[in-house]
């Protein structure tokens, strides 16, 4: 399918991890985590949070390196957990494959949603208020109507894009991390001037919330969720394993994003923190458009606004190139119908892109009566907890791999037992995060409820030619 030309290198991988990662958090999540935790309940989260995401990045990297033919997605190590060619090998990595995918095509519409708030500040009628019509008991307004026809647009460009080739998209993506990177260096060395570190007082102190108050311990765990949608994406350079140019590029593609990511992420949050009040974060739904406002004036949130609709048109490109990548991937081993391995000419898996994309139609048809903050939060929580799924299965797997021993022999066995240590810090922070994440019961059955989904799809897939020449 691809040439070596087309395979993609360390940068380029580099760019779709940063790029994927932060993408629509950055933008919304300081106002998001104002409202649950004090400042140091969020720095905390964001330490916690990081250190967890370094432990699976280690697994991802170092799996990446002790099982390269295990590469396409991280369904691959939920096959290896079980005997291969067996069906519960097969119905294992599907899970994982499907909640994957859920979790890509509704994590999407969170990065849309969000460039469609700010682009409404050039374009104030997306957030409009005016009452339009009534549907099923939800109010519909003439902002959020014009919103969904500005994200479903946004999502079939990104569509057309990726259709004319993976390596080309990866290289458009290249270019917009790049000017975002350099964009938020430019907003960090801005923030200094104006930072306030009054307005970070108290700086631990309990949080009233709407589900009462929360003491410290409390907001760590309300952010938790939160803190880990910023950092989803680490896995991105793994799904691309298959089309690296190198296997060892995917590790280093995955700490050299994920330090870049965390650089990022807590300078930006400490800033904003300090450059707004509580009040005036915790109401903001473009806090780093407010934020750049205060630095320079009025003229800052044009620059802050165009600023974040270059990163998350790259994000979006990454996340769309990403999320069709797995089930074609997957249908590649047998776990996902056949239709998801149609290629075009341009080796572009257009039957997994058009389906995957249909889907996250759907999500933003029903996002249409939310306001853009409200539909971030509700579609980040349903999907970071689905992206749990295939964190806790590859640290289960290095988990396995370290007990027994396998690829651990003679000069292999170096290591073996700090992996161990890895493996297991890994698997409790995923754990951690899916307990945390039940506080929205009803957000969490519905994540529950998307990945259970998948055994209504599953006889399709055991019709499939390639699942049919496993060995039962």
């Amino acid at each position: 399918m691809s040439t070596n030309t087309n395979k993609l290198g360390l940068w380029v991988l580099t760019a779709l991890v940063v790029g994927n990662m932060v993408g629509s958090g950055i933008f919304m999540l300081p106002s998001q985590l104002a409202a649950v935790a004090s400042p140091g309940g969020a720095l905390l989260a964001w330490i916690l949070t990081g250190a967890g995401v370094l432990f699976t990045a280690l697994v991802f990297g170092n799996l990446a390196v002790r099982k390269p033919e295990l590469n396409g997605g991280p369904h691959m190590y939920a096959q290896a957990l079980f005997a291969k060619g067996t069906h519960r090998s097969a119905l294992t990595g599907f899970f994982v494959a499907w909640g994957y995918w859920v979790a890509n095509w509704a994590g999407n519409v969170a990065i849309i949603t969000t460039f469609a708030s700010y682009l409404s500040t050039f374009f104030p009628i997306l957030s409009n208020g005016a009452e339009v019509a009534t549907i099923f008991g939800e109010t519909i307004t003439v902002g959020s109507l014009t919103t969904f026809f500005v994200c479903s647009a946004l999502l079939w460009a990104m569509h057309t894009i990726v259709l004319r080739g993976v390596s080309g998209a990866g290289k458009v993506n290249f270019v917009a991390t790049a000017a975002k990177v350099l964009g938020f260096a430019l907003f960090i060395i801005a923030a200094l001037f104006v930072f306030q570190s009054s307005n970070l007082v108290p700086f631990v102190a309990d949080k009233a919330t709407e589900e009462g108050t929360l003491d410290l311990l409390g907001q760590v765990n309300a952010a938790a969720v939160t803190t880990l949608w910023a950092f989803v994406g680490i896995e991105s350079a793994v799904v691309f394993s298959s089309r690296a140019r190198r296997q060892s590029d995917v590790k280093k593609s995955t700490m050299l994003g994920l330090l870049l990511g965390v650089l990022i992420y807590i300078l930006i949050s400490l800033l904003v923190m300090g450059v707004l009040s509580q009040e005036q974060l915790i109401a903001s739904e473009k806090p780093l458009v407010d934020a750049l406002s205060v630095i320079v004036g009025e003229s800052g949130a044009y620059l802050m606004a165009g600023l974040g609709l270059v990163s998350l048109l790259g994000s979006a490109l990454g996340w769309v190139m990403l999320s069709s990548e797995v089930p074609y991937q997957a249908a590649k081993q047998g776990l996902f119908p056949a239709v998801f391995l149609k290629e075009n000419k341009h080796g572009a898996p257009v039957g997994a892109l058009v389906i995957t994309n249909i889907m996250s139609q759907l999500f933003i048809f029903s996002t249409i009566s939310h306001s853009v903050s409200g539909a971030f939060k509700f579609v980040i929580t349903v999907a970071t907890l689905a992206y749990l799924v295939p964190y806790l299965v590859a640290s289960i797997y290095q988990l396995k791999l370290t007990l027994t021993g396998e690829n651990y022999l003679g000069q292999q066995a170096r290591g073996r037992w700090t992996d161990l240590l890895i493996a297991g810090l890994a698997t409790a922070y995923s754990i951690w995060v899916v307990k945390a994440g039940t506080a929205d019961m009803l957000t969490f059955l519905l994540g529950i409820g998307m990945l259970l989904s998948g055994l209504l799809f599953f006889p399709f897939v055991v019709k499939s030619p390639l699942y049919a020449g496993r060995k039962n």
